[in-house]
């Protein structure tokens, strides 16, 4: 396999046949082990082929050697760092190093060089230090306490090299954070359709390498049954097609697929999940599968179009998590001019409910906690957007539909929306929050769609719940009018941030 395929992982025939860490392994001798690059002596203007000849020089003609210095000074790696730079820095001669009793270069100063040269690039750990008779011994007797106090010294500096470079990932990891907030902000300057695969947030995929989600999603029979149908009752469409299932997880749409009767399946995940998929795949027989692992923005699909996207890609609120962002870019770069996505629309509804005790438990709660007045923290708990179950005997409204997005041509700006909406309400009752849901519809010769309002059999999407401060009463008949904006959250651009302006009022909610 050339370096260009490892991006994909193939089925049957191209994968788990990986070599051992010592296949190519290649053993190099002596005198190939090190380039050859002219090197100046550390004493003198003597220029050698390489480091190695430059020592040999030094200790035939300075008397300088370097395995005794090892063994006398028990040195590492970074001690032979800065007794170069030591020597640069402060031009002393052979003799001074030759008679040294002590390392003098100790310091971390030298760890920084003058210039970059061939000394500094040598791997002064493969050097063998001298025998115990070559090396002079103090003649004070305290060679035992000199080498107890080099060591300490040594796991002194090693442990402080630890802490700086735990120091320098965590400065790294909020730089990093800072430019994707900066690129965020600035996308939002240049244009609202922010493009949420050109960040890097492996955490958001590592997520998806855990077993517990994909059971809640496979053990989701509302969700996985209404692919299920989708696919295998629309046999005609899938047959001899290619399919590109995107964000693959455990495989099962793309084993839908291929029972279906699709030419082939290109499987597509950036979660290490994908590898138990391949294993799934195999034990199940498939042989038109393939797997390519990685963010679809940055790998190379082995066909350049297919007649079939499908993918599950909703989240909370349907919006949240940004997965849509991926499905757009596969289905202007991937998709054949008459080929079809599955599903093809969504729309996301809001409701009123009513349920007073779940109202108390969550809000209310902070008036008076045991004895205490805790009210100060209910603010930050109504900006948190609940997602709960709710339970339909407290809907007070009819459902208003706030958003409806062709998937075929929705853009990138699908988050950002501004909707004005008008509740009827037909139960008389004490209004504790908005709920929103979504539907989602596969628009094929045989129809499916299934809902994740209160009203239908629960799902692992639950409901988005937008908790009021205080109940507001309403009666039936009464009409409950405001607006409803939704943006995505500079901050960490796969929430979202809502904006509601209801009952004279102005409630901001986030969705993380």
């Amino acid at each position: 396999m050339s370096n260009e395929d490892l991006p994909r992982l193939c089925g049957e025939d191209d994968v788990l046949n990986s070599s051992s860490d010592e296949d190519g392994w290649m053993e190099l001798d002596d005198e190939e082990a090190e380039d050859d690059e002219n090197t100046l002596c550390l004493f003198c203007q003597h220029e050698t082929k390489n480091v190695t000849l430059a020592m040999a020089h030094v200790k035939k003609d300075h008397q300088v050697d370097f395995h005794v210095l090892k063994r006398k000074f028990n040195m590492d790696q970074y001690s032979f760092i800065k007794m170069i730079n030591y020597i640069r820095i402060n031009k002393v001669g052979p003799d001074v190093i030759a008679s040294a009793e002590e390392c003098k270069w100790n310091d971390e100063k030298y760890l920084k060089p003058l210039a970059f040269e061939p000394w500094l690039m040598f791997d002064f750990d493969v050097l063998e230090p001298a025998d115990d008779a070559a090396v002079k011994q103090p003649v004070d007797g305290k060679r035992d306490q000199d080498r107890i106090r080099e060591l300490v010294e040594m796991v002194q500096h090693k442990d402080s090299l630890l802490q700086q470079a735990a120091i320098d990932i965590d400065n790294l990891r909020k730089s990093i954070h800072e430019m994707i907030q900066r690129q965020s902000t600035d996308g939002e300057k240049k244009t609202d359709q922010t493009k949420v695969s050109d960040i890097v947030d492996n955490g958001y995929f590592e997520t998806y390498a855990h077993y517990g989600i994909h059971h809640d999603m496979l053990s989701d029979e509302v969700r996985t049954c209404s692919y299920r149908d989708a696919i295998i009752k629309n046999g005609d469409t899938f047959r001899d097609k290619l399919v590109l299932d995107l964000g693959c997880g455990t495989s099962i749409l793309s084993m839908f697929s291929s029972t279906a009767g699709a030419k082939k399946v290109i499987s597509v995940d950036q979660s290490d999940i994908i590898y138990h998929a391949m294993d799934i795949v195999r034990k199940n027989n498939f042989s038109n599968i393939e797997f390519v692992k990685g963010r679809l923005e940055d790998i190379d699909l082995p066909v350049d179009k297919v007649d079939i996207i499908v993918s599950e890609w909703m989240g909370y609120f349907l919006l949240f998590e940004g997965m849509l962002d991926s499905v757009i870019y596969a289905r202007d770069h991937h998709l054949a001019s008459n080929g079809i996505l599955m599903p093809n629309r969504c729309k996301i509804f809001l409701l009123g409910h009513g349920d007073e005790s779940r109202h108390q438990h969550l809000i209310s709660y902070w008036n008076n906690v045991y004895g205490f007045d805790m009210s100060c923290l209910q603010k930050e708990v109504l900006r948190e957007t609940s997602i709960e179950v709710c339970d339909p005997k407290y809907v007070l409204t009819e459902p208003c539909v706030i958003a409806d997005l062709d998937l075929m041509v929705v853009d990138l700006n699908y988050s950002n929306f501004t909707s004005e909406f008008k509740l009827n309400v037909n139960a008389t009752g004490k209004l504790t929050s908005l709920v929103g849901y979504f539907d989602t519809f596969f628009e094929l010769p045989h129809h499916v769609e299934f809902s994740t309002s209160p009203h239908a059999t629960a799902t692992h999407w639950k409901q988005a719940v937008f908790y009021l401060k205080d109940p507001v009463s309403v009666n039936a008949g009464d009409s409950i009018t405001g607006t409803f904006r939704c943006r995505r959250d500079p901050k960490d651009v796969r929430s979202l941030v809502i904006v509601i302006d209801m009952l004279g009022k102005t409630m901001k909610y986030n969705l993380n």
